[in-house]
């Protein structure tokens, strides 16, 4: 659901001059999504949405494709050295890091953009991960596993 709120705040955002979290909240509403302020004020951050000046002197929101290739391999950087070991029983992922090392690793196992995992919660030196199923659970342990060995 987040992804499709994010693609449609971008589609919105190019089809109209949005000025204000409350616009783009109306327009979200308009659109069959049920938000609030507050979940659009998290997606604009988490677009990295950018208010510039529209040719009428307003304000408006506007989406810039960012490179994000330093920020991805810092993530990954801290995702090798932080992790002790990945398994998983059924749906759920667990992964042991380094003490104080588990909220790192979750941001890095987010920006990995994994649409697979529904969510994760980070304790101190673990993290609990839960996917859909336990096909798909088997493919991200392997998948992040080779990434800590590539």
């Amino acid at each position: 659901m987040k992804t499709q709120r994010h693609s449609k705040i971008i589609e919105l955002i190019k089809q109209f001059d949005i000025e204000t979290q409350e616009e783009l909240t109306e327009k979200l509403k308009e659109s069959g999504f049920d938000v609030t302020q507050a979940t659009v004020s998290r997606d604009i951050r988490d677009l990295k949405l950018t208010k510039v000046s529209s040719s009428d002197g307003k304000q408006k929101y506007k989406f810039f494709i960012q490179d994000d290739t330093e920020v991805t391999e810092k993530f990954i950087k801290v995702f090798k050295t932080g992790v002790i070991s990945i398994d998983y029983a059924q749906n759920i992922i667990v992964i042991k890091t380094l003490n104080g090392m588990a909220m790192g690793v979750a941001a890095s196992l987010d920006a990995m953009d994994n649409d697979e995992i529904i969510g994760t919660i980070a304790g101190d030196d673990n993290i609990f991960c839960v996917v859909k199923t336990e096909e798909k659970a088997i493919k991200i342990v392997e998948k992040l596993k080779a990434k800590i060995n590539s």
